[in-house]
């Protein structure tokens, strides 16, 4: 699948908060939402204040667009997880986010073997990581629970996972995830919960939107 390669910086001023696209480089001064909180383009500045006034339609759009963007999905493949979630038994918006967190480049970022969902694809692409002891490549496999996610042996000797040692165990991993930070391995428990999943996204919204 495709993946956006334009300053995803400009992706955060857009949506009007941060998106985390960038790891550590957002928690720092030199994040750009600090210096320019306002959405790109000729006419960003005056459409400060104008949420207020959104349509259903446009609020909607904003609540799919945000996800998309924190999951790095372009619309395609994010309509299909929407039909898989669709045919699932539950709520369709809480089936959404947990397919959509259930993706290995998301899983290998939640275990805090990456900085970003960005960095975690291209780990996945590069082959570091294997899913049941056998190498996977496609950021967007779907793992589920009872799957092993670990590093290749061949790659631990690499500088990037042996100063990862160093800093995963102050990375945060959710409860649905069994981290063991000294094999770099993982194993997934369950399948998350709506609180363990970003409060900041609105699946209701992306039920209407689809639902239109």
């Amino acid at each position: 699948m495709g993946k956006y390669l334009g300053p995803v910086c400009k992706l955060c001023r857009r949506e009007g908060e941060k998106l985390f696209l960038k790891g550590e480089r957002c928690y720092s001064p030199k994040c750009s939402f600090e210096k320019r909180g306002f959405a790109p383009g000729q006419h960003g500045r005056t459409q400060q204040g104008r949420s207020e006034r959104e349509s259903d339609y446009a609020r909607q759009l904003r609540a799919k667009q945000k996800a998309r963007r924190v999951y790095g999905i372009f619309e395609r493949q994010f309509r299909r997880y929407f039909g898989l979630a669709l045919r699932k038994k539950g709520l369709t918006g809480l089936n959404l986010l947990q397919t959509l967190e259930m993706r290995l480049d998301n899983v290998v970022f939640r275990m805090g073997f990456a900085s970003s969902r960005a960095q975690a694809r291209q780990l996945v692409n590069h082959g570091h990581i294997q899913v049941n002891n056998h190498r996977a490549d496609i950021p967007s496999m779907l793992v589920k629970p009872g799957d092993v996610i670990s590093v290749k042996e061949s790659a631990r000797s690499l500088t990037y996972w042996k100063d990862l040692l160093d800093v995963v165990d102050r990375r945060t991993c959710p409860m649905w995830i069994d981290r063991d930070t000294k094999n770099l391995s993982g194993r997934i428990l369950r399948l998350p919960e709506r609180s363990e999943i970003d409060g900041n996204l609105n699946e209701q919204l992306i039920v209407e939107y689809y639902s239109r």
